[in-house]
């Protein structure tokens, strides 16, 4: 298995964790994964994330926990599908919340390449999964990488939101500056959990507050009816 690299200025950043002994680890395990099972994302598409919002872009994280681990689902960005694929239980969810928040009406699709293109990056902790098998990569080495990521972009002068949804991508907080970030959390959109807090935390319009308030571009969270590649 090789590793797709980022042609952009996440490289040198993910290049730094890539020589760690960690990440040789995984990426020896993500090797016979591979081999043996079968995984999503396509091992194509597992840095697609980065590929699509560049570090110096950066201003929103919406962080989940592991991709989807149905057919043809994941492709790289979290909370995301291809194309044609029906949209997921969480997705619907979030979707939800969009329109309670904003009065977005949901679009049929699952492609969510619109708010990459704007500056948010479409995070998981845990970049892959075995087929049907949920957090079957977990503790394997993602972890480290992904803390690399944040760590990194708490760096950045201009304030970012974070938004952490559920409890794996709440563990990160520990690694944002709150005196100059914001993060914002609640409960997993899944199903099983969406209603304990994420349903009603508004987490759109509170993101673009903060945005203005910082004197960045608003995030245009209204999704296209028709896919645009």
């Amino acid at each position: 298995m090789e590793m797709i690299p980022v042609e952009n200025d996440w490289r040198p950043i993910l290049q730094e964790v890539m020589t760690s002994n960690s990440y040789q680890e995984l990426r020896e395990f993500l090797k016979l994964e591979y081999q043996k099972y079968q995984v999503f994302p396509d091992m194509h598409e597992i840095w697609t994330a980065f590929q699509w919002t560049s570090f110096s872009d950066t201003k929103v994280v919406i962080l989940g926990q592991d991709p989807y681990h149905g057919l043809d689902q994941a492709h790289g960005l979290s909370f995301s599908v291809q194309p044609g694929v029906k949209v997921p239980p969480s997705l619907k969810n979030i979707y939800k919340e969009l329109e309670d928040d904003l009065g977005y009406s949901p679009v049929t699709h699952g492609y969510l390449k619109k708010w990459a293109d704007q500056g948010v990056l479409l995070l998981n902790t845990v970049l892959t999964v075995r087929a049907g098998q949920a957090h079957s990569h977990k503790n394997k080495g993602w972890e480290k990488l992904t803390d690399h990521v944040i760590q990194s972009l708490n760096q950045k002068e201009k304030p970012i939101v974070f938004i952490l949804w559920g409890n794996a991508s709440i563990q990160k907080r520990e690694l944002i500056d709150e005196s100059k970030h914001i993060v914002l959390t609640s409960s997993h959109p899944s199903p099983f959990s969406a209603r304990i807090s994420f349903f009603g935390s508004k987490p759109f319009s509170r993101t673009n507050e903060v945005l203005k308030e910082s004197g960045q571009d608003e995030i245009d969270w209204q999704l296209p009816k028709e896919v645009q590649e």
